[in-house]
């Protein structure tokens, strides 16, 4: 019976049926009373374009750095965001729930992360003293949960999620909604017997994020990403690509390779600069950067070894120490692989005499004589397997040549250290990738037993004996969904919002003079209701211009306009927002003609799931 639903919700979802069915409650909204405000001047905080057009367009406003008030155009945007998630979670399954914004700091040390998160996440005492924290995700609580609420493997698989309020500290709130510290978010979590379950449910929620992203009008793209702070052994993000994102990304358009240039792989060839040479030591006066160096010797950047100097925060227990990573000079360092491959828990850069209590020289710094009880040495594996480098002597005005790994520099550790690079060749089949940048909007954990574990939720097997239960944990954003789709749908007058996020359907534009074409605007704006249409009345006493303006703003897809004019022209004006071209509908066929219009809107963005990519269609290693 449950899958009969599942599979029926699915088919009207597709068919976009589903749209007019559960959009938001219809209530009668006139301008002449309506909370919030239009801006026709650009806020000067407004970082981004999507921040200018919520801002102006009466969406949000800001209570404080990274603290937004969402207005009733916005509310009504982010409930619809919200009924979108709501479907998809359905058809995969999902049971909704709510989870409290509070925790008691106990659970986050048991999982540990109460101690490896820093200021980001915020805490507090109540009036007993006992720790809170405000919550950042709830992997703890579900686990918790696991304890009371699963006991045999008989009640194996589940998924549950929420949609509710998060808070992060973050110390550089930016873009409006896409980087804020008080937040939305849709989290869901997949509870399994094993990893294989556990893998069928991360492949449906990968589906099921690219179908979100679609119905919103957004294009999604799915990277490899580092578990992070979270945990697990996988981890995809969903990035909306521009170029107001934060993360770095190299994507390669003929192999479908995507990654977060944090952990992205690349083919590495050593150059062939012949058999091992002599080590030398050589005078290089002013010579303190790749650049000058190579261009000193006469040689390319990539026949040099680069040194970079962090320190490593390696827990409670161990003091900070210097990290020092090289990579080839025509490369630079990635630093969250460095931190990895090091096995400290954060880096910060290292200041100059820091680096000099190692023995090392800044500007002409050599992987050599360094003391290695204060410094720990990652090499990049391409700078190992290549001879006859360039690199420092760890004595002003003076370098190597002939430096060769193994023989006269030695490692702790040695990885990929070096970032990808724009055209560097894929790890699928060698292809160039291209660098981009791009937004977060979703991402998706398989954290294993990295919680249940911890906390002890057990599940017992038939034979009577305790298993961990395999955990899946899956995010979105609720309000960052909004800020990219008004990134992608606006223009130089405004938003222009999918039908399926904007607030209305239409705006009814009324420039009566008459008061019978007012009472013929009113009777307009009724039957517009009673057909199922969300409408914006603008009713105000205001002139022509301020009320297309202010139409133009707010992104409404559709608008109508009734005045003695149009009247006279047989009806109602109705088209596109914006549109050159308007059509004149009578009268009584309007409500009519825009229900049909509105549906095909919606019936449009259905069209746009039937080739999204899915797990099942992703090339090999992306």
């Amino acid at each position: 019976m449950k899958s009969r639903r599942i599979e029926a919700l699915k088919a009207r979802v597709l068919a976009g049926h589903c749209y007019l069915d559960v959009s938001t409650r219809l209530t009668a909204v006139r301008l002449s009373s309506f909370f919030g405000q239009t801006l026709r001047e650009v806020p000067s905080e407004a970082d981004t374009a999507s921040y200018e057009m919520l801002l102006r367009a009466g969406y949000i406003r800001q209570l404080a750095a990274g603290l937004f008030s969402y207005l009733p155009a916005a509310w009504r945007s982010l409930r619809k965001i919200e009924q979108i998630l709501r479907e998809e979670m359905g058809i995969i399954g999902g049971q909704e729930m709510c989870m409290p914004v509070v925790h008691p700091a106990e659970l986050w040390q048991e999982s540990g992360r109460w101690y490896e998160i820093g200021d980001p996440m915020a805490r507090f005492k109540d009036r007993r003293g006992r720790d809170l924290v405000l919550a950042m995700t709830h992997e703890e609580v579900v686990a918790s949960l696991c304890k009371t609420e699963i006991r045999s493997y008989r009640q194996l698989p589940q998924m549950v999620y929420h949609i509710q309020t998060k808070f992060r500290d973050e110390p550089r709130a930016r873009g409006g909604l896409i980087r804020v510290r008080e937040f939305v978010m849709k989290d869901s979590y997949t509870l399994d017997l094993d990893f294989e379950g556990l893998q069928a449910q991360y492949e449906r929620h990968y589906d099921a994020y690219y179908r979100i992203g679609a119905r919103c009008g957004l294009k999604l793209v799915a990277v490899q990403s580092d578990p992070g702070m979270m945990g697990g052994k996988m981890a995809h993000e969903f990035m909306y690509v521009s170029p107001i994102g934060e993360d770095a990304l190299a994507i390669c358009e003929a192999t479908g390779y995507a990654s977060n240039l944090e952990i992205a792989e690349f083919r590495k060839e050593p150059d062939d600069n012949g058999p091992p040479a002599p080590l030398k030591k050589i005078h290089t006066p002013g010579a303190s950067s790749i650049e000058a160096l190579a261009a000193f010797l006469g040689i390319a950047t990539r026949q040099t070894g680069k040194i970079v100097f962090f320190m490593g925060n390696f827990g409670s227990d161990n003091p900070e120490k210097l990290v020092i990573g090289v990579v080839r000079g025509d490369m630079d360092v990635n630093e969250v692989q460095l931190c990895y491959q090091a096995g400290a828990r954060e880096l910060r850069p290292a200041e100059a005499e820091e680096i000099a209590v190692a023995g090392a020289v800044p500007g002409y710094a050599s992987p050599r004589d360094i003391d290695r009880s204060k410094a720990v040495i990652v090499v990049d594996d391409l700078v190992a397997a290549t001879t006859n480098l360039v690199v420092g002597a760890n004595e002003a005005g003076y370098h190597f040549t002939g430096a060769n790994y193994g023989r006269d520099y030695e490692a702790d550790v040695v990885g990929p250290i070096a970032a990808a690079y724009e055209g560097a060749p894929d790890p699928i089949g060698g292809e160039p990738m291209h660098i981009t940048r791009g937004v977060e909007v979703g991402n998706i954990f398989q954290l294993g037993t990295r919680y249940s574990g911890s906390l002890g939720a057990m599940y017992t097997d038939e034979s009577g004996q305790e298993h961990p239960i395999i955990m899946g944990s899956y995010g979105i954003g609720v309000g960052r969904m909004l800020a990219c789709v008004a990134q992608e749908h606006s223009d130089e007058y405004g938003l222009d919002l999918p039908v399926s996020v904007a607030p209305w359907h239409v705006v009814l534009v009324s420039l009566a003079r008459q008061g019978s074409t007012r009472a013929k605007a009113e009777g307009l704006y009724q039957s517009l209701l009673d057909a199922g249409v969300e409408v914006l009345y603008d009713d105000r006493d205001v002139s022509p211009g301020v009320k297309f303006a202010d139409a133009d703003l707010r992104g409404t897809p559709f608008r109508m306009t009734i005045s003695e004019r149009s009247l006279k022209r047989g009806g109602v004006e109705f088209g596109r927002r914006r549109a050159r071209k308007v059509e004149i509908v009578p009268l009584h066929q309007a409500a009519s003609c825009v229900r049909e219009a509105v549906q095909e809107a919606f019936d449009d963005l259905s069209r746009s799931l039937e080739n999204l990519p899915t797990w099942g269609t992703r090339k090999q290693g992306a």
